[in-house]
């Protein structure tokens, strides 16, 4: 197949950190020094990076530490918890974030609701997800969502919500809902086709029409013999992760659809950052490794 060109001043290719060390289960890659983790990124070949737990935190040392190898910081995961905490207690920790994230010169905040979510909890995944009991509630949430969305907008930030799995906003029917509930304006997606891909949808179709709400895009593979399992076992979100459901785009056990989903890009207005985030178990998955198929996986396709 022809490859499909994605213009290189249109988008810029980063990866996650979470893919050397998982936020979420530090066992996994737990050992792995920040060091290691931000030159193998360089040496695979992308330009910029995630925040991760293991990232200084003074923006100046960062930065150093970053430009020494080329890259630089596009995006950090924010959890919000409108469910569970007040308006003001999420304001403050937001705008955290975004000093930090001001001083690194990054200007995407992502993230997801966490405050209802399963996903860091030892139930079965496909169970337990987070819920919006009533349209009052949806519609408190995606309110505080825009007051949020305009914090970050007059600070020259776009903010991008993540749906995730375990999440009140799962599915690409929930997905919508909360984007035609939203400022366009002041409210954007963080598209994530693993997600998408694990939560039963076509994220070709997600894709497609979500395309004029996304911000930042996450590209991940699933392995359906593993979510296959993780159906039937009844995993919980980070079992499953650690039996290795989510792998890198280029991997041949993964089973998406990515030239369709480069064609859409390539031919969409957007513009912005396409980062691979695909957490697995570096004990089973090399890091460097899989981020080297990755990128070079996405060079053959793009030409990025």
């Amino acid at each position: 197949m022809t490859p499909t060109t994605i213009k290189a001043n249109k988008v810029k290719l980063g990866i996650a950190p979470i893919n050397w060390t998982n936020d979420d289960l530090p066992e996994l890659g737990g050992e792995i020094p920040f060091e290691q983790c931000i030159s193998e990124m360089a040496l695979a070949g992308f330009v910029g990076c995630e925040v991760g737990t293991k990232y200084p935190r003074d923006p100046i040392l960062l930065k150093k530490y970053l430009e020494l190898r080329g890259l630089r910081v596009c995006n950090q995961w924010f959890s919000y918890e409108l469910t569970t905490k007040s308006l003001s207690d999420n304001k403050n920790a937001f705008e955290q974030v975004l000093d930090y994230l001001e001083a690194l010169g990054a200007n995407i905040i992502g993230g997801g609701e966490v405050g209802t979510s399963c996903q860091g909890k030892a139930v079965p995944v496909f169970e337990n997800k987070g819920q919006f009991s009533s349209e009052a509630e949806w519609r408190d949430f995606t309110e505080k969502m825009n007051i949020l969305g305009k914090i970050a907008s007059e600070r020259g930030f776009k903010l991008c919500f993540h749906h995730h799995m375990g999440t009140a906003i799962q599915t690409l029917e929930e997905t919508t809902k909360f984007l035609d509930m939203t400022d366009p304006e002041l409210v954007f997606l963080n598209y994530d086709c693993g997600h998408f891909y694990f939560s039963g949808e076509d994220p070709v179709k997600a894709l497609n029409l979500c395309i004029d709400r996304i911000g930042h895009v996450h590209l991940k593979d699933i392995r359906p013999n593993i979510l296959k399992r993780v159906k039937l076992q009844r995993m919980s979100f980070l079992e499953a992760v650690k039996a290795g459901v989510f792998t890198v785009p280029g991997d041949p056990t993964g089973c998406i659809d990515f030239d369709a989903i480069f064609r859409t890009l390539a031919t969409s207005e957007y513009t912005g950052w396409i980062v691979v985030e695909a957490e697995q178990d570096p004990a089973k998955a090399n890091p460097f490794e899989y981020a080297t198929i990755a990128r070079k996986f996405i060079r053959s396709k793009t030409g990025l």
